[in-house]
C-alpha cells in the first residue's frame, strides 16, 4: 500500500512536470492579460465578445484555437483523485498595494515582493489579484457568485517565465474581511478607470488553506488567452456578502458587470483532486 502511495505521487508530480516542459519548450512566451477593455467586452453576441475573442487579434488566436484553454468544470467524474501530497506551500508576507478598476474588472496589485507559492520545486511570485463575478469555473456545473485570482509568476529561465494562479470561489453568505477593507476605495472609482494607492496588503487575506484543491493545465480566462498557466482551484468555497458582490459588479463598465469568461472544452486534458481521500 506504502509503495502503491508513493507511485501515485510520483507519477502525478512526473505527469505535470512532463507538461509544463513540454509547453516551455515550444514558440510561445508569457504574455500579461490586457489592459486595456476596450478592446473586448462580455457581452452574448457582441462583436467584441468572448466568442470572438479570437479574432479580433492575431495574438489573441489562442482565445479560438487553444486546446488548452480557462475556465473548465470540474466534474467528478473527470477528475482524478491524488491523496495527501501534501497542502499548497505559500510564502506571503505583507507589501504596498494599489487598488485598480480596470474597466473589466478590479485589481489589487502589490508593489514589491509579497511572496510565492512553491509548485514542484518551482517558486511562483505573487503579482495581482483581480475578482469576476460571477465565478468563472464552475464545480459539477454549478457556477458561483464570485471568484478572486491570484496571479503568479515564476523567474525567467532563457527568457521565459510561466504563470500560476490561484482561484477560490465565493458564495453568498458573511461579508468577507478583506473585501470589506477594498469596498471604501472602490465606492470612490465606480465607473472610473482609477488607481489608487491602499497601503499594505496581506495576501494571506485572501483565505485559502491548501488542503484540498484541484489542479490542472490551463490559461488566462482573458486575452491573449495564454496557454501553459497551472491553475490552482481551493476545494473550500468562501462567503461574500451580496452587497459586496453587488459594488464589484456596480464598479466595472457595464458590459463587464457579469465579466466570467464561457466555460471551454476540456480535450482529455487531466484534472487533480488533491488531498480527498477515495472512496473505499
Amino acid at each position: 500500500m506504502k509503495h502503491q502511495k508513493l507511485l501515485t505521487k510520483f507519477l502525478s508530480n512526473l505527469l505535470i512536470l512532463v507538461t509544463i516542459l513540454l509547453l516551455s519548450t515550444t514558440t510561445w512566451t508569457i504574455a500579461q492579460e490586457v489592459e486595456d477593455e476596450h478592446e473586448f467586452d462580455y457581452i452574448k453576441g457582441s462583436k467584441k465578445g468572448p466568442s470572438h475573442w479570437g479574432e479580433l487579434k492575431k495574438e489573441w488566436a489562442a482565445c479560438k484555437n487553444g486546446r488548452m484553454q480557462s475556465p473548465i468544470d470540474m466534474s467528478s467524474h473527470r477528475v482524478r483523485i491524488v491523496p495527501k501530497l501534501g497542502r499548497l506551500q505559500k510564502n506571503y508576507k505583507p507589501q504596498n498595494a494599489t487598488l485598480k478598476n480596470r474597466g473589466h474588472d478590479i485589481q489589487v496589485k502589490w508593489e514589491g515582493e509579497a511572496g510565492s507559492i512553491n509548485i514542484n520545486g518551482t517558486d511562483f511570485f505573487l503579482h495581482q489579484a483581480h475578482w469576476h463575478s460571477p465565478s468563472e469555473h464552475t464545480i459539477n456545473g454549478r457556477r458561483y457568485d464570485m471568484e478572486v485570482h491570484m496571479v503568479h509568476e515564476s523567474s525567467k529561465r532563457n527568457g521565459k517565465s510561466k504563470i500560476a494562479v490561484v482561484g477560490l470561489l465565493y458564495k453568498i453568505g458573511r461579508p468577507d474581511p478583506l473585501l470589506a477593507k477594498l469596498s471604501k476605495y472602490i465606492k470612490r472609482m465606480v465607473d472610473v478607470e482609477a488607481e489608487r494607492g491602499i497601503g499594505v496588503i496581506d495576501p494571506f487575506k485572501i483565505k485559502f488553506d491548501g488542503k484540498k484543491y484541484y489542479r490542472y493545465i490551463g490559461s488566462l480566462t482573458v486575452p491573449p488567452c495564454t496557454q501553459g498557466v497551472i491553475w490552482t482551484i481551493n476545494k473550500k468555497i468562501r462567503s461574500v456578502s451580496r452587497a459586496q458582490m453587488k459594488l464589484f459588479r456596480e464598479a466595472v463598465h457595464d458590459h463587464a458587470e457579469r465579466n466570467a469568461r464561457p466555460i471551454q472544452l476540456l480535450n482529455k486534458r487531466e484534472i487533480h483532486l488533491y488531498g480527498q481521500k477515495p472512496k473505499e
